[in-house]
């Protein structure tokens, strides 16, 4: 009986934070969330220490708390930043979505084909450091390319020196299942390593950072990438 008492003048005197804690698990769980980017594979467009905000509403309407789809808003796009839970062990990832249900996909020696078009690279010079693979995580060749194919235009990394899944396929991506990839493409645990991801597990979009504290430097602000879009 006592325990009891204690609990509930505990929720009364407290009743008002808790309910706060709520609506903020509700807006994280149905609305918008953010996230903390803990790898480099998705470098040279998200950094180490950057936080990400997820729109959770981009593709659809989920139960709180569930992977459960209650209505489908919009379909996931190929080159879609998107956040989802690893069909392998459930960790919260973030990648790009590459191709979407019924593409035929390959790669030859770092080279998309999807539907049988060739993507086109270019090199890029002058990239900062900041935006390239860690020093302290490898040390050999990085090349930064301009990735284009339709819908996909974007920045990747490829390390020559570096043993990675360089080519694979022809693969037909199952109806509502996805294929991803990192934009660090030599250091990504994606769609070639744990497979296709289904719709359910998506868990949103994301289209700009929060914030970002650089880890290398007394994780001090990075200034420049406060609000800045993806």
């Amino acid at each position: 009986m006592l325990n009891t008492s204690y609990a509930k003048k505990l929720f009364s005197d407290n009743k008002g934070f808790l309910l706060f804690l709520f609506c903020m698990l509700m807006v994280r769980s149905a609305l918008a969330d953010w996230y903390l980017v803990p790898s480099s594979s998705m470098y040279p467009t998200l950094v180490e220490g950057d936080r990400v905000i997820c729109d959770r509403l981009a593709y659809d309407v989920k139960l709180p708390f569930t992977d459960v789809i209650l209505k489908q808003l919009s379909d996931p796009q190929r080159g879609d930043v998107v956040t989802f839970s690893s069909p392998e062990d459930g960790v919260r990832l973030v990648k790009r979505l590459i191709a979407v249900p019924g593409d035929v996909v390959e790669m030859k020696d770092e080279h998309l084909v999807i539907n049988g078009v060739k993507a086109d690279y270019q090199m890029l010079a002058g990239v900062d450091k900041k935006h390239m693979t860690p020093e302290r995580e490898y040390q050999g060749e990085q090349l930064v390319l301009h990735e284009s194919l339709g819908a996909l235009q974007h920045g990747i990394i490829v390390m020559p020196g570096k043993i990675a899944m360089r080519s694979f396929g022809p693969v037909k991506v199952p109806e509502g299942q996805y294929l991803m990839l990192g934009d660090n493409r030599d250091n990504s645990k994606d769609s070639r390593y744990i497979g296709f991801v289904k719709r359910e597990l998506i868990t949103g979009q994301v289209k700009r950072l929060l914030f970002s504290l650089d880890g290398d430097n007394y994780y001090l602000p990075r200034w420049e990438r406060i609000g800045a879009a993806v």
